[in-house]
């Protein structure tokens, strides 16, 4: 007897464990899922001396009563943006900045809407591996689609943007072809990240997919990294490093923002694409081997880096060592001019 009122109890608790867990997210969801958006491009290509339409969907958030975040890939060369809210509000939107290493992209409106729900960005770091997450978006252009799941990991690709790392957060919620964009959301309704891609043998979700993480994004696009604002780069190992004829390990700068210190120091940016294994990068670029003197040979060392540099104001000079055409380079950055000069070994 005692074994059967355990087990009708046992039940009861999980059933009303349950009914809590759907009523958890149902009331997440309905509290913020007017700040998720549907994002519609329209691009104009070429096909032989044929000009082509073609349209594209992708999910987005708002952040400001008139800035959205969404996937800098659901954007890449757009010739029009349009931004559809719940309410039935549709307002045509501008790029204001796109990054293709981190894949985000930020987007003004060109007005505001009347009445926004605008979505708080979190620390993503505080997340645990293993906390409950959730995804709204539009799936295969179904808008305000919900899915829930897990954080399952964090992924770092060696890619750097102001001198910080640039974090992937995995996850087991399910993407598909339209959730890119969208905001991976954590149980205090907070943004962690911003859906990017998935992998995949099927061409569908097979249970990894990865958002990049709200303090990348926020780093990349909405805050200044002190002196070191101005550049992307790909931390290269002591074996990427040999195979593409490098002294050492080091920095492989990407791209580089011309009127920034850093930009007007001289760096210079690759401009040969290629793919090695599964990394895309661009070469031909300067190799950064230090900076004030401290090695850039792991994302730890550029750390330390990152950390030295923002206690300079950004009048004062500093010194980065590049490898350049066989040589070594030092740039003078910041200060009242920049100057370029040979090292003698």
């Amino acid at each position: 007897m005692r074994i059967v009122i355990s087990t009708i109890i046992l039940l009861l608790t999980s059933a009303v464990n349950a009914a809590g867990f759907e009523a958890d997210f149902a009331d997440l969801y309905e509290k913020h899922s007017k700040s998720v958006v549907t994002v519609y491009t329209q691009s104009i290509k070429l096909q032989g001396k044929q000009p082509r339409q073609s349209r594209g969907v992708g999910s987005g958030v708002l952040i400001e009563k008139d800035r959205i975040l969404t996937a800098a890939h659901v954007v890449e060369g757009a010739h029009a943006i349009e931004v559809h809210f719940t309410d039935g509000e549709r307002i045509m939107a501008d790029v204001v900045s796109s990054l293709e290493s981190s894949d985000v992209a930020l987007l003004k409106l060109h007005r505001s809407h009347p009445k926004p729900q605008i979505a708080v960005l979190a620390d993503s770091d505080k997340t645990r591996i293993g906390s409950e997450v959730f995804i709204i978006g539009s799936p295969f252009g179904i808008s305000q689609t919900l899915s829930v799941g897990h954080l399952s990991g964090r992924m770092d690709r060696g890619v750097m943007v102001d001198g910080t790392p640039i974090e992937f957060l995995q996850t087991d919620t399910a993407i598909n072809t339209g959730n890119s964009g969208g905001p991976m959301f954590n149980t205090d309704g907070e943004v962690i990240g911003i859906v990017s891609f998935i992998l995949t043998k099927s061409g569908g979700f097979d249970g990894i997919g990865f958002a990049t993480s709200s303090n990348t994004a926020k780093e990349a696009l909405l805050t200044s990294s002190g002196v070191l604002a101005g550049f992307e780069g790909i931390m290269l190992n002591e074996r990427m490093a040999k195979l593409l004829n490098f002294p050492g390990p080091g920095l492989l700068v990407q791209r580089v923002v011309a009127d920034s210190g850093i930009g007007r120091a001289g760096l210079t940016a690759g401009n040969i694409p290629a793919q090695i294994g599964t990394q895309s990068m661009l070469l031909g670029g300067d190799l950064i081997l230090e900076i004030n003197g401290l090695v850039c040979r792991t994302p730890h060392d550029f750390e330390l880096v990152r950390t030295s540099t923002l206690t300079l104001d950004e009048e004062e000079a500093y010194v980065i060592s590049v490898y350049r055409n066989g040589e070594v380079v030092d740039l003078i950055a910041g200060g009242s001019a920049n100057q370029v000069f040979d090292r003698i070994h």
